[in-house]
């Protein structure tokens, strides 16, 4: 939902493919996307789950402990059928969170959407996005996401999400803080990378926080985009600005750096608020941003 609200904010038109249930919750996330203009008409609610919900604690400067509420969650429930609902003629790309793929009947309704993609021949972004509290088994994150890669172009990621991909022992994970978007994971980021860029992938994109991001490429180029440093208010939402920005620039045909130079601005932005998809920048707002420091 942040990172649709975010492109749609920057000025791209977008759709969204989840599930609410038949509660308040979800009739309050039904409104909010329909007052920025986020197309609903592939969320179907429903019966007997519950509209997914997240608390987030603020403890400045390095502490954001999570607690999500996703016990019966109705998202996970999304199916084959409702993405044959979908003409995907109509759209220019299709963005995948990786969370999608951590248990059925969602995860195969991901997988035959992105069959529904590239038969359609439109490129497929996978967000990493890695929460370890909602797989069975962390190790089955890496499986899923290995076998999901062969329908993208292009991966986007932290260096814990980069060694979750090839995570082999649930000794490599710590949770510390109860900071569930940020483990301590070890482990060889170069194996990870190389791992998904053997995947047949375009494009591994690296988020380095507030040195910038990492353009990988399977012909062993790699380039440094530089990031915009800030004082950091709340972490949460920063990774959902950053892909908002990127598919901006991804779709207008942008250069990889410049995609990433505005996803950068994005995600840099996002930290500075005290909130996630509500204070997303508009692209009047993230332009001025980036010319008062350097320009793209």
């Amino acid at each position: 939902m942040n990172i649709a609200v975010g492109a749609q904010r920057l000025g791209l038109n977008t759709a969204l493919l989840t599930a609410v249930g038949e509660d308040k919750v979800g009739d309050f996330i039904l409104n909010f996307l329909r007052r920025e203009n986020v197309s609903t008409e592939f969320i179907p609610r429903v019966k007997k789950a519950r509209s997914s919900a997240v608390v987030l604690g603020i403890e400045p400067p390095d502490r954001f402990p999570l607690v999500f509420y996703r016990d019966n969650a109705a998202d996970m429930e999304i199916t084959i059928s409702d993405v044959e609902k979908i003409d995907f003629t109509r759209f220019k790309a299709v963005e995948v969170s990786a969370t999608a793929l951590s248990r059925d009947p969602s995860r195969s309704a991901t997988f035959f959407a992105a069959e529904r993609a590239v038969d359609s021949q439109l490129p497929v972004i996978l967000d990493l996005d890695f929460r370890a509290d909602q797989w069975y088994d962390i190790r089955a994150f890496g499986v899923n996401v290995r076998a999901f890669l062969k329908y993208c172009k292009v991966a986007i990621g932290t260096n814990e999400e980069i060694l979750a991909a090839v995570l082999k022992s649930k000794d490599q994970l710590v949770i510390k803080d109860q900071q569930i978007s940020a483990p301590e994971i070890t482990g060889d980021v170069e194996e990870g990378i190389n791992t998904i860029l053997a995947s047949g992938i375009d494009l591994l994109v690296f988020k380095t926080g507030k040195e910038g991001s990492k353009l990988y490429y399977p012909n062993e180029r790699m380039i440094e985009v530089d990031g915009f440093p800030v004082e950091v208010l709340n972490i949460l939402g920063a990774g959902d600005g950053f892909a908002g920005g990127f598919i901006y620039g991804y779709v207008q045909g942008w250069d990889d750096v410049k995609c990433c130079r505005l996803a950068n601005a994005c995600g840099a932005y996002l930290v500075t608020q005290p909130g996630c998809a509500n204070f997303s920048p508009t692209l009047t707002q993230i332009n001025e941003f980036v010319e008062e420091r350097g320009g793209y």
